[in-house]
């Protein structure tokens, strides 16, 4: 990714207000206020993912976004292209999950 701002990026940023909340905050706090700061963190980590991601945007099939997509779905406008359909849906949502939640169906 080309870094047109310059150091830090945006992903080192993100990563540093992380580690404060899950270092400093978290070590210092009890309660609501360090569960808070866990939740802050944990999606300070999904954003720097997002930011960090260089793998293709997931397609659409021929549509333009996922909101055409579903609309053509939910028409039946794909009826008779389930296989098709359903690796597009496998692809979306492996993609997501990898940003959300890094590991998730690797198994032990």
């Amino acid at each position: 990714m080309d870094n047109l701002h310059g150091r830090p990026t945006a992903a080192e940023l993100v990563a540093a207000a992380a580690e404060f909340l899950e270092g400093e905050v978290r070590a210092n706090t009890t309660g609501a206020v360090n569960f808070h700061a866990l939740v802050a963190a944990n999606a300070l980590r999904i954003v720097e993912r997002e930011l960090l991601d260089d793998r293709p945007a997931p397609t659409f099939l021929e549509y333009p976004d996922e909101p055409a997509l579903a609309a053509a779905i939910r028409a039946g406008h794909l009826d008779g292209r389930e296989t098709e359909v359903l690796a597009c849906l496998r692809t979306i949502v492996g993609h997501r999950l990898a940003i959300s939640h890094p590991g998730y169906g690797e198994g032990p």
